[in-house]
């Protein structure tokens, strides 16, 4: 198994998203990037503690390669607009790749020199801090809400859709 950590604005979406791939065998939400030890939910939100809402994901890479992950994260999310990601605003909600060893940095680079005006963070991982247990597997557990289907839906539809390949059976 390998680890990727990404943040592509609220986690209750990527998780969602990544859940879903083949090779994928888990997904964790959770914050990093910042200053702040063990933040918490609010703490992240205040935008004092410099987290990003992220995901780590640990995958089998002769199932599903770095390079198909990044290529899903940059799909599944705004690239170009910095700390925003649809109506969710702040430094908490920017995009970036956490990058775990020196490949993965050089793939990120790679992957984010072809989309025009990307500003997506490439940063090495330092640590990680698991979110509060509520956030745990949101959408599959709250698919009614409002916000799972206006921001969640579409992204889930949009992977399927366009990544046929890579999403797991059900």
């Amino acid at each position: 198994m390998e680890t990727a950590t990404f943040a592509g604005g609220c986690f209750w979406c990527t998780e969602a998203i990544f859940q879903r791939l083949r090779g994928v065998f888990s997904v964790n939400p959770g914050y990093t990037g910042g200053i702040m030890e063990n933040p918490t939910y609010e703490d992240v939100g205040s935008g004092d503690s410099g987290h990003a809402e992220a995901i780590q994901i640990k995958f089998d890479p002769k199932e599903i390669s770095y390079e198909d992950l990044l290529e899903v994260f940059f799909a599944t999310h705004d690239p170009t607009t910095p700390n925003r990601q649809g109506s969710d605003v702040g430094s908490q909600y920017r995009s970036a790749v956490f990058y775990h060893s020196d490949e993965q940095k050089e793939l990120a680079e790679r992957a984010k020199a072809k989309i025009p005006n990307a500003v997506t963070e490439i940063a090495m991982f330092t640590a990680f801090y698991p979110a509060e247990d509520y956030h745990k597997d949101y959408y599959n557990q709250n698919r009614g809400t409002v916000y799972c289907k206006l921001v969640i839906d579409p992204k889930v539809k949009k992977l399927m859709e366009s990544f046929k390949d890579k999403v797991r059976e059900s």
